[in-house]
């Protein structure tokens, strides 16, 4: 009976974990052409972190949740909630759009685009990585890919969650979302608040971090969700996500400054109107986004950030034949940016754009000895500001019928982004209006067996937004600015991925990238791993108890384009394990940093020891 009782666990365990395979066809991808589709039918070269394996791992930020997957690293400047870098690809988080159940988080008045050191994870569905140019779906600022955080639906009825987690450097976290859905409509509520005293910001390079104080961080998030059904196939949704963060750091060369700190918030507010009938599925939103942030105790520079921006947009989905599908829409953006600096001077900036858009996707059987679906997508941006935009798209991906196992897909897409508005007003130096939006084109091919996945992939990157100093010796001439590099960068790669079941008990995912990042001139650009390697291990053959160790490999990463500065060539290994108490209570530990490594991913810039941490999550 006790054997029988630990298979029935085992398989239950394994299939949650399992969720997380890119096989599995019961996940549907919603960033890849603005539709819900299977993942299998998806052409383009996508990754999926299942909420399943979020809890799992028990994984507290985006970030350290992105660092799951194949062809992404990052950088970050201290500790929790300091600012933080993506590289997918070895394309940087301003090439990244970055959504929130498909609302840009993208601020204009930061030159680095998402705050992603601010978002917490908390009662997600899933998280959508399209890999490569995606402006012919999605428009500026896509060029390296999309990330989609996309939380969870509400089930009928009412339902709840919580979760209460302690830890090293006086770390408190605490989550509660509670949810009622019935026949005309749904509510959501959803609270979550973090605060540590955390780790300093700067320390010098092989330096004890506690011979230095504390930067400390807190974070509260909040969303209501509502939805109200109209018809049988006309619903309305009303949705407010909300952020406050108060983030301590140093000034730079100081690691004891207690006086800096970083307020910042967003606001995300959308009304979204869906209608189905026959063969079509319109729907219509708008979306008012607000950023702002304040450097308390800073004496020169900007004072003050704001960035707000409107879009309104309208699509129809329209099926024909039995498995094929056109998406046509248009949307109108406006970006408005202001900010204040220490010694009260002002100045604001603002552009506008339209588009129109079209993708067809048609599905074809017996093709080429196999299944193949074929995707196009093509999309006209109009600026006032910049030259008009014509970006597009094009993928396959063919089953093969000698092997049903066997796939082999391609993508093509071309791309670009626009400079910050922050970026051209440029409060640091000289303003620059005639900076010019760079262009990219990128594509990957990909053969994947089973659990096994290879994918080459090609970025090309033409004028090249870069930091320009004409008098880089003299600190107090203020005349730099942003402007357009001549010729192609060229970053080129693979990524190889496993995933699989091991025996009744063990759960294998393993992912490396290699990275070849050269900019006009040939030199490698700074910041980016030339490998990566990532391994994770579940266990679960015991009743009742999960455990996972994971780890990643950083190779040789340099922070200068001199090669001066080493940030690679480590390993970080992390442990969880999580135990069913009763039928909805779980309580977990886990250990960061098990092996206490001391590095940097941002030279002069502290990451944190080894750490521990403990909760309990119950759900109703």
């Amino acid at each position: 009976m006790t054997k029988i009782i630990l298979s029935v666990a085992t398989a239950s365990l394994l299939t949650t974990a399992l969720s997380a395979n890119i096989n599995d066809t019961h996940i549907t991808i919603s960033s890849a052409t603005k539709s819900e589709q299977s993942i299998k039918d998806v052409t383009s070269n996508l990754e999926v972190i299942t909420g399943a394996e979020l809890e799992s791992k028990n994984i507290t930020t985006v970030s350290e949740a992105l660092n799951l997957v194949s062809g992404i690293d990052y950088t970050s400047n201290g500790g929790m909630g300091k600012s933080t870098s993506i590289y997918l690809r070895g394309m940087s988080s301003k090439r990244i759009l970055v959504l929130i159940d498909g609302q840009s988080m993208q601020d204009p008045s930061s030159t680095s685009g998402a705050a992603i050191q601010h978002l917490m994870i908390n009662d997600i569905e899933k998280i959508e990585i399209i890999k490569g140019a995606q402006s012919g779906i999605w428009g500026a600022n896509a060029s390296a890919g999309v990330i989609n955080i996309i939380t969870k639906e509400e089930k009928l009825g009412t339902h709840g969650s919580a979760n209460i987690e302690v830890g090293s450097f006086n770390t408190k976290k605490s989550s509660f979302n509670i949810s009622n859905k019935t026949k005309e409509g749904s509510i959501k509520i959803g609270i979550n608040k973090i605060t540590s005293d955390g780790i300093t910001t700067i320390a010098p390079n092989g330096k004890n971090i506690d011979d230095y104080e504390d930067d400390g961080y807190e974070n509260t998030s909040l969303k209501v969700n509502t939805s109200f059904n109209i018809s049988d196939n006309a619903k309305i949704f009303l949705n407010h996500k909300t952020m406050d963060s108060l983030s301590s750091y140093d000034s730079y060369g100081n690691p004891d400054d207690e006086n800096m700190k970083s307020d910042s918030s967003f606001r995300l507010t959308n009304l979204i109107y869906t209608n189905k009938f026959k063969k079509q599925n319109i729907k219509a939103k708008v979306e008012m986004s607000k950023f702002t942030r304040t450097e308390e105790g800073t004496t020169w520079g900007v004072k003050d950030f704001n960035g707000r921006v409107k879009n309104i947009e309208i699509q129809d989905n329209i099926s024909y034949n039995e498995s094929d599908f056109i998406i046509v829409g248009a949307n109108k953006e406006n970006t408005n940016v202001d900010y204040v600096k220490a010694d009260g001077s002002y100045k604001d900036s603002k552009y506008s754009s339209n588009a129109v858009y079209i993708t067809n996707n048609n599905k074809f059987e017996g093709l080429i000895d196999g299944n193949t679906i074929f995707t196009q997508s093509l999309r006209y941006d109009r600026f006032k500001e910049f030259k008009n935009k014509m970006t597009g798209k094009i993928g396959f991906i063919h089953s093969h019928s000698f092997d049903k196992d066997f796939e082999s897909s391609a993508n093509y897409g071309t791309s670009y982004n626009t400079p910050n508005l922050i970026q051209s007003i440029n409060p640091w130096g000289e303003s620059n209006f005639d900076v010019e939006p760079e262009e990219v084109k990128s594509y990957d091919l990909s053969l994947k067996y089973k659990g096994l996945k290879v994918t080459y992939f090609v970025n090309k990157i033409d004028k090249m937004i870069s930091w320009y100093d004409p008098t880089p010796t003299n600190f107090y001439n203020n005349d730099a600015y942003y402007d357009n590099k001549s010729g192609v960068s060229k970053i080129k790669g693979y990524e190889l991925s496993y995933k699989k079941a091991i025996a009744q008990s063990y759960l294998l995912n393993l992912n490396y990238t290699r990275v070849d990042a050269k900019d006009k001139d040939k030199k490698d650009l700074a910041r980016r791993a030339k490998e990566t390697l990532k391994l994770s291990v579940d266990y679960f053959g015991i009743r009742k108890l999960h455990l996972n160790i994971n780890g990643t490999y950083i190779g040789e990463r340099f922070d200068d384009t001199a090669k001066t500065k080493q940030t690679g060539k480590y390993t970080v290994s992390n442990f969880v394990a999580n135990y069913k108490v009763l039928k909805n209570t779980d309580v977990y530990v886990k250990v960061n940093n098990l092996t206490n490594k001391y590095y940097q991913t941002t030279y002069g810039y502290a990451t944190a020891p080894r750490a521990y941490y403990a909760g309990v999550k119950v759900k109703f």
